[in-house]
């Protein structure tokens, strides 16, 4: 769009590989030259492998590389060496223009053989960054077919480089949250879409991945002795056996699109003794993933595949043709919660938790007693997205009606104000982000105009913190997308119930009890 200005960008040709597999590298750059850095991420940064003085490439790259990839082609390839620990793997390019640098980013995951040792395996939520992923001009949500407008593209192709921020940003980057508390006549703002605007980063760097999620968790997990191994939604959705040998599985962030498979395969998880311990928020769609694509059609109308098999379509989990509520894996579901400080959404709540059920072996040694708040405003750990359950109130503490699917045994811990989207109180001159005309179009896509009856009131609900039994195995569910907030500015609580969490979940405990204690 700019003539003249320096390009490098770069991809890997997958999103994981093992030990002794090869990965291929595909780097795009204006420069004549260039230079490969590979770091493993996370508590310490870990340099592997450098490579000097590339020659450069200009590569063609189609008009609808977001649908279809970039097919570019073959820049550098190395192995997997066995002693590469399992984890975030960046590729870091980097380019000189005008006396300065420039430079790019892409990233694999290896896997590892063998989980006996592992404390956690920590599933990298690749589908929902795909859905967010707006390289090349479009994603799920607008850029189709011109790169400007609110056409959403039905499929993202893994071939193409990441938009920048969801892998690396710095420091402090601003979050899918309002951290102040607002006065009267107060006017909307979005933080994070500024923040992007004025340092050139994509408008959904906040939304999705490993940045802004997963690298915090695995941050403080490191630091905190646990050792974590690392695979993708992709490999879940591949592989039936890729939780095996596992006894704690994590899911952290924004993880609001899955496949039937990636589903399939973390029931059966759980059902055979498994704790899914999940620090996320969103649980929405279902995808399908075609080769080197994933599809999502949103509106069921839309998707060839609803004659062929109308389970399969790419819809809100809770539409009846799928027949698969999104609370049967989860416990919770985005349709009974969703928004909390983000946008116009309940600017001035707490930002935190309620407890309700302080007995809970979740809350064990946080001192948290009925009604106290916990990961509470400038933390915002109950923020952006979030789940819920309906429910009802008895004798003072909340019960999940199971009218949505919700578990009979769904416990639930703690509770924050949701609301399904943004009222706009000031008739169209700002923007507010999440209209609540725009959840409407979805409940209405997913079950036609005459909604269940739990769902025709729905402006209103709660983002929770819950747990419940499936099978032999345990399910922890924070229901936010910002729980990983609290584990970034040391919120005790938050802290003390994620350790409380792992600990019971995994393979082995950490030291974080002890240094706590």
């Amino acid at each position: 769009m700019i003539p003249g200005a320096p390009e490098i960008w770069v991809y890997a040709d997958k999103f994981s590989y093992f030990a002794g597999d090869t990965v291929s590298v595909r780097v795009h750059t204006t420069a004549d030259e260039y230079d490969i850095e590979v770091v493993r991420d996370g508590a310490r940064p870990q340099s592997i492998v450098k490579y000097i003085g590339l020659p450069g490439k200009q590569q063609s790259t189609p008009d609808d590389a977001y649908a279809t990839g970039c097919d570019w082609s073959e820049s550098v390839a190395f192995t997997v060496a066995p002693n590469w620990a399992s984890g975030m793997y960046l590729i870091l390019v980097r380019m000189r223009h005008e006396g300065g640098v420039v430079e790019g980013e892409g990233f694999f995951i290896v896997k590892a053989r063998e989980p006996e040792h592992a404390d956690m395996v920590l599933i990298h939520t690749t589908s929902t960054m795909l859905a967010y992923n707006d390289w090349g001009g479009a994603n799920n949500f607008r850029g189709a077919p011109d790169g400007f407008g609110d056409v959403a593209t039905p499929i993202s192709s893994t071939q193409r480089p990441i938009a920048r921020g969801m892998l690396r940003k710095p420091e402090g980057a601003a979050r899918n949250i309002h951290t102040d508390m607002p006065g009267i006549g107060w006017v909307p703002r979005h933080p994070p879409y500024e923040w992007a605007w004025v340092n050139g980063y994509s408008r959904h760097h906040a939304d999705a991945f490993w940045a802004t999620y997963e690298r915090p968790f695995t941050v403080w997990a490191e630091e905190q002795a646990f050792l974590v191994h690392h695979i993708t939604q992709h490999d879940l959705h591949e592989d039936p056996s890729a939780l095996r040998g596992y006894s704690c599985a994590v899911v952290v962030g924004h993880d609001e699109y899955w496949s039937w498979e990636m589903r399939d395969r973390l029931d059966a998880f759980v059902e055979g003794g498994g704790g899914l311990a999940r620090f996320g928020g969103n649980f929405l769609w279902q995808v399908r993933i075609e080769g080197d694509a994933q599809i999502c059609y949103k509106n069921p109308f839309d998707d060839p595949i609803r004659e062929v098999d109308p389970t399969r379509i790419t819809t809100a989990w809770d539409s009846p043709e799928i027949d698969r509520p999104g609370a049967w894996t989860m416990g919770l579901t985005a349709m009974a919660g969703v928004y909390n400080r983000y946008g116009a959404t309940t600017p001035r709540s707490s930002g935190g938790f309620t407890v309700y059920r302080p007995d809970h072996w979740a809350l064990n040694g946080t001192d948290l007693y009925y009604g106290d708040n916990f990961g509470i405003a400038p933390v915002c750990i109950a923020a952006f997205a979030m789940d819920g359950a309906d429910y009802t109130f008895r004798k003072g503490l909340p019960y999940a009606t199971g009218v949505d699917g919700a578990p009979e045994d769904l416990e639930i811990i703690a509770m924050a104000p949701a609301v399904s989207g943004s009222r706009d109180n000031w008739n169209g001159t700002v923007p507010i982000g999440a209209p609540f005309a725009e959840l409407s179009g979805i409940f209405e896509s997913a079950y036609g105009r005459e909604l269940p009856e739990h769902l025709r009131e729905f402006e209103y609900g709660s983002g929770m913190v819950a747990t419940h039994q499936r099978g032999l195995g345990t399910v922890f569910n924070a229901g936010t997308t910002e729980w990983v907030s609290g584990l970034i500015h040391r919120d005790p609580f938050t802290e003390r119930i994620t350790a409380n969490v792992l600990n019971l979940f995994a393979a082995q405990l950490s030291s974080f009890t002890e240094k706590t204690n």
